[in-house]
């Protein structure tokens, strides 16, 4: 089918982002009746165990994702932990991109559970983007039992900070009149973009709001944050020009963890470095990437920093591939000397996997 195109010109932007409510925790209270309304952890319940999604009965408690079992069990003593079914959730995102075809092919993934849609130019010729994004969440919920939130704009980091305004079950617009203003009131560490180390850096620089970033100069925001700085003073004022790109293949896709407390061992580290793996490999899984390079990334407690990398003549095929990589590098570093603070995994060298495709009546868009 093409896109129906309405009146060209100097149209704006219409970018919708969906975010699934508590992914991995809602399927898992789906497919068992008896977790609905408990508190529910996906993740391990060992000592050294790490929350991968917290349901919003266990976030009401303080639970979070990253979060040491441990301390998630303190919180929250009632805490229901199940493991991580990935098949399932892949799975069920492929159900949701599909309904996400049937608006536009503009769809860039960010994980399992989130996306980007450019909708300004839309397969069901609608003027309207919040309409848009209401049916798309009502077709999920009638297509998956789920939930999603959403969050409608004139380019991707408003529509990412929209998103989050309603959850759960919910969505927000910001548009062109107030998207400068929402940005000012908005406190830096909750910016999409500026992690916990950005956010304590801009703190020590006297950057506490968006109104704060946006008194300072470019050339100041490139002296203290390299190629960041431009994007920080674009979105200081409510502007952000990155496309929303359908098949880019990014350069890599990486996650890390900052402990609670430091790591001395292996053992502790093998496991607090498995929900990494499984995030980075989920995502090239649902994308139908692979890769040939891994990185171990390890930061002490004395804040220095060391990269181990390994690249195969074969992109990794299987999550049990990138374990059996990533575990020989974790050893090598042991036994260690100083506290380990933080580890991060880090896949390179990306690339389109081939894959067998179902018979035409039952393939699923991805």
């Amino acid at each position: 089918m093409d896109i129906v195109k309405p009146d060209q010109g100097n149209r704006q932007r219409k970018v919708v982002h969906i975010d699934m409510d508590a992914f991995y925790a809602s399927v898992e209270q789906r497919d068992n009746p008896d977790l609905r309304g408990k508190p529910v952890a996906v993740g391990g319940s060992e000592a050294r165990g790490v929350v991968a999604a917290a349901s919003y009965e266990a976030r009401n408690f303080g639970v979070h994702s990253a979060m040491p079992s441990v301390t998630a069990k303190r919180k929250c003593p009632d805490l229901i932990f199940v493991k991580p079914r990935f098949d399932v959730y892949k799975a069920v995102s492929l159900q949701i991109r599909e309904i996400f075809a049937e608006y536009t092919p503009m769809i860039e993934p960010l994980s399992l559970d989130e996306a980007y849609l450019d909708v300004t130019e839309n397969l069901k010729g609608m003027d309207i983007a919040t309409e848009i994004a209401q049916e798309i969440r009502a077709k999920i919920k009638a297509a998956t039992g789920l939930n999603a939130s959403a969050g409608i704009s004139y380019n991707k980091f408003l529509a990412k900070m929209a998103s989050d305004l309603n959850k759960p079950n919910g969505q927000a617009v910001i548009t062109p009149k107030n998207g400068q203003a929402f940005v000012e009131r908005l406190p830096v560490k909750k910016f999409h973009g500026v992690g916990p180390a950005t956010a304590e850096k801009m703190h020590r620089l006297g950057i506490e709001t968006g109104a704060d970033l946006k008194g300072r100069s470019l050339d100041f925001l490139i002296e203290h944050f390299g190629k960041s700085g431009p994007y920080f003073y674009g979105i200081a004022r409510g502007i952000d020009d990155r496309q929303v790109k359908p098949d880019r293949v990014r350069k890599s896709v990486g996650a890390e963890d900052t402990f609670m407390v430091d790591i001395h061992s292996f053992d502790p580290a093998r496991e607090g470095i498995q929900p990494l793996i499984e995030k980075v490999w989920a995502y090239c899984d649902a994308n139908e990437i692979s890769a040939k390079t891994v990185t171990l990334k390890v930061k002490y407690a004395n804040f220095t920093q060391i990269t181990r990398s390994k690249t195969t003549a074969i992109s990794f095929g299987s999550l049990t591939d990138l374990e059996e990589a990533v575990t020989p590098l974790l050893q090598a570093i042991f036994p260690v000397t100083r506290g380990i603070r933080l580890l991060g995994v880090t896949l390179s060298s990306l690339e389109r996997r081939e894959v067998e495709r179902e018979p035409p009546q039952l393939r699923l868009f991805v």
